[in-house]
């Protein structure tokens, strides 16, 4: 019988590929002699440790820690600070535990206390937000003075070290924004004076101190206060006179705030106009005077914004966004300051130990990401399992699909760092770099899928087909309710096949299978939280603007989180230190992964909470109605 010609497909492709592959082989006796004697030792300790590695790829996992075995393929581990401190290596007669203790502590409080306190405090422009960044130069200059002192008194035992450098950058960056502070407000000042306004302590601290008023600035800078652009079809425009709104379909219909006399249709909407818009742009609309509004928030009124120069609202964009990313900066700190101190990521570790770390720390602040989203961190995008309130925003899964893609096009490359020019692919590298490839191109459709030209594309291929006959106002061509929301599986796919194929990884000990498996486990259990999350949403999709909170969010992001953590933890120097030491346990490395996530979760509550608070305080009662 005849072999249909499809079957033999996939073995021929694959036969292409190995065969494509070079073949191992031993170098030969003129090229050792044109390498130089430390260029070919460094040959032959990478060949040794790729035929090591080929050898106990093919089925033997090894239960208990050989050390004469690692160091034929690595250095002796050198003393650390971590040794010096607790195993007196190299031995010393003075030990300062407590300066490093205190420094980690002080630049603790600074990056995560004082930082998010003060950015939330900015966002409401409270008077407080100066003490959140007096808090946190002060925690900054003890933990540099702390930390200065240790590295005098205590022997150098880190060649190269750029943990110091990233953190005077970090500092440097945020003493950049506190700058651009401070010319925000010398500017108010300046433009105050040229006012020649009566000065008025408490209203010269609200407008120009903190800034929350600077409708008085509109003379002095028009084109930052434009006027107010409605989002409903209906436009409002000011009359010649300036003194009133004319309605679009009648002339005849004014408000005139100066005779404070009210006429017409568009007074009575001027009426009701209410709280929940600044100051600044309700000063802007109705002049110097404000009207009467109510006291409860109406969130089915028209909404509007300040019509600001393009130039300001992306420099107000990227003031947010690298204010916040100092958040994240403080946690790649504490990494690389671990790092450091406990001596890791030198010599042929480094590849492996930056791979885990970097996506490892990924994973980890995606899953706090994902624990905000739940909160209700992002609801204003729509991003919080709500009904977006801007259908132009891009969604989060195009967000998660444009990260995944960016990842996996880099990624691609960088497998192959560690290795010789000119040597052979090895099974694990072939494995990572297919892994980085599905990232790559299942990113690229979930951001198709989530792109609003295809789907109407689409949809308009779907109806032009029908026939003439069909009713094309009907039921039948509206947009089913799906529509509401995004259910791209993409995104989630991505992770949960990662997390898969990693927990059945292979690794020279049994210890590190165990705890790869850990994290993949917890990676797939993301995913399959995540299904079920656009199950239940794809059943009842959300209308309200309110986040909806899926409980399967709250334990996707949890296993993601701990996912990550698990991830860095995996790292080949973590797992040699504890099988060196006897903690070679699972057990203890899952409860430590689930307890730092835990209290990494009660600290993003406590900043959500207090954000959520200074905002209730700086608004307007909000009332709420049973939609049940």
């Amino acid at each position: 019988m005849r072999t249909p010609r499809r079957s033999l497909f996939l073995p021929t492709l694959a036969f292409v590929l190995l065969s494509s592959l070079p073949l191992r082989a031993d170098a030969s006796t003129s090229d050792a002699v044109l390498l130089s004697r430390a260029e070919a030792h460094e040959h032959n300790v990478h060949e040794h440790k790729m035929n090591m590695h080929e050898h106990v790829h093919s089925g033997t996992v090894l239960e208990h820690w050989n050390e004469t075995l690692q160091l034929e393929t690595h250095a002796p581990t050198p003393p650390s600070y971590f040794t010096l401190d607790f195993d007196n290596v190299p031995e010393t007669e003075h030990k300062y535990t407590g300066l490093m203790f205190l420094h980690g502590l002080l630049m603790g409080l600074a990056f995560f206390v004082s930082l998010p306190a003060g950015i939330a405090l900015r966002s409401v422009k409270h008077a407080w937000h100066g003490i959140a960044v007096a808090s946190f130069y002060g925690f900054i200059a003890m933990g540099c003075a702390s930390s200065a002192l240790y590295t005098k008194l205590s022997p150098h035992l880190y060649e190269g070290q750029a943990h110091s450098r990233q953190g005077y950058l970090t500092i440097l960056v945020a003493a950049s924004l506190t700058i651009v502070d401070l010319l925000s407000i010398i500017r108010r000042i300046f433009a105050f004076v040229r006012s020649r306004q009566k000065f008025q302590l408490r209203t010269f601290w609200n407008s120009t101190i903190l800034g929350r008023d600077e409708t008085w600035l509109k003379d002095l800078t028009p084109e930052e206060y434009v006027g107010l652009v409605s989002e409903e079809p209906e436009e409002i425009e000011l009359d010649d006179s300036g003194k009133g709104l004319a309605s679009p379909t009648s002339s005849e219909r004014r408000v005139h705030y100066d005779e404070r006399t009210i006429h017409g249709s568009t007074a009575q909407w001027a009426n009701d106009v209410n709280r929940a818009h600044s100051v600044t742009s309700e000063r802007t609309l109705l002049g110097s005077r404000s009207m009467h509004s109510d006291d409860t928030l109406d969130v089915t009124k028209p909404s509007y914004r300040t019509a600001v120069g393009w130039k300001q609202r992306i420099g107000n964009a990227v003031f947010a966004t690298v204010e916040r990313s100092l958040v994240i900066a403080g946690f790649a700190l504490v990494i690389s300051g671990i790092v450091v101190y406990t001596g890791g990521c030198r010599e042929n570790y480094i590849t492996g130990c930056l791979a885990h770390l970097i996506k490892g720390g990924i994973f980890w602040c995606y899953g706090l990401l994902t624990f905000a989203r739940y909160l209700g961190a992002y609801s204003d995008l729509g991003w919080s399992w709500n009904a977006p309130g801007d259908r132009s925003t891009p969604t989060a899964e195009f967000v998660e699909a444009l990260v995944i893609t960016l990842y996996g096009c880099t990624n691609t490359w960088l497998e192959r760092l560690g290795a010789l020019p000119g040597s052979p692919y090895t099974t694990k590298q072939i494995q990572h770099i297919g892994i980085a490839v599905m990232f790559w191109f299942a990113g690229l459709i979930g951001m198709a899928l989530e792109s609003k030209r295809l789907r109407r594309w689409v949809s308009t291929m779907t109806v032009a087909s029908l026939p003439a006959s069909v009713d094309r106002n009907s039921e039948a061509v509206a947009e089913p309710p799906s529509y509401r929301g995004s259910f791209n599986p993409f995104p989630a796919l991505v992770i949960g096949v990662t997390g898969t194929a990693m927990a059945a990884h292979f690794q020279p000990y049994r210890f590190q299978v165990e705890i790869h498996m850990l994290w993949g486990n917890l990676l797939a259990g993301f995913a399959v939280l995540r299904f079920l999350t656009y199950f239940f949403l794809w059943l009842n999709p959300p209308r309200s603007l309110l986040p909806s909170r899926p409980p399967t969010e709250a334990l996707a992001s949890f296993c993601l989180a701990a996912g990550g953590m698990a991830f860095m933890l995996s790292t080949e120097e973590v797992t040699i230190a504890a099988m060196r030491r006897g903690r070679d346990d699972s057990m203890m490395f899952a409860n430590v992964t689930v307890a730092i996530t835990c209290l990494a979760f009660c600290w993003l509550v406590g900043v959500v909470g207090f954000k959520a608070f200074l905002r209730t305080r700086s608004s307007p009662k909000v009332s709420f109605h049973d939609t049940a």
